[in-house]
């Protein structure tokens, strides 16, 4: 006797499959990964995306600071080390809503090519889109509402991007947007010529 005749439901004996997910949504998932300095407009491109993405009824979630910092990473702090862990939780979660079928938006500073080559290697590199926002720093610092890169500057912030602390850009983007000579609605009209080949359905 084989183990299917002694199994009760043979049929029903494995988890649903990503494709099957991606049936049910009538979408094909993939991760946009947002790198760029703080003030770059990451969220901002990333909110005004989700938003015409589910207009053409396509299913979403988006990955920031704010509600990833302030809850599965608030035992974090900024460290290298923390830093590194606060990505690789990110993307251990952002791989799972990629293997539900959900289209998912990550905005990060993610600064070194190190730590993003760890979140694509967890993702899958197949799925993994990287949008550099490249916006100048001057610009980031003129729209500091929070003050940061002036508490940067004056020592009060420790290993703040840009300031006291590194950031790589990517070497190979699949897309790059400089916030400061492009539209809010031109942006993300060249991430959905880049996305909408690849996430909709035949």
């Amino acid at each position: 006797m084989t183990d299917n005749n002694n199994n009760i439901y043979p049929i029903f004996n494995r988890m649903l499959a990503r494709e099957d997910k991606e049936e049910l949504l009538k979408q094909r998932s993939v991760m946009i990964w947002f790198t760029g300095l703080s003030g770059s407009g990451k969220s901002t491109i990333a909110i005004a995306l989700e938003r015409e993405l589910h207009k053409r009824g396509l299913l979403c979630r988006i990955l920031d600071g704010d509600n990833i910092r302030s809850g599965i990473n608030n035992n974090l702090g900024f460290t290298e080390a923390d830093r590194i862990e606060n990505i690789r939780r990110i993307a251990e979660v952002s791989k799972l809503f990629v293997d539900t079928g959900i289209i998912t938006i990550a905005a990060f500073i993610s600064p070194s090519n190190d730590i993003r080559e760890m979140a694509a290697n967890i993702i899958g590199k197949d799925d993994f889109l990287e949008v550099y926002v490249s916006t100048p720093i001057e610009e980031c610092e003129r729209r500091d509402v929070k003050g940061l890169y002036a508490k940067a500057r004056r020592g009060e912030i420790k290993n703040f991007t840009g300031i006291s602390a590194p950031f790589e850009a990517p070497a190979h983007p699949a897309l790059t947007l400089d916030t400061s000579a492009l539209s809010l609605e031109e942006s993300v009209n060249k991430l959905l010529e880049l996305i909408l080949p690849r996430i909709q359905k035949k």
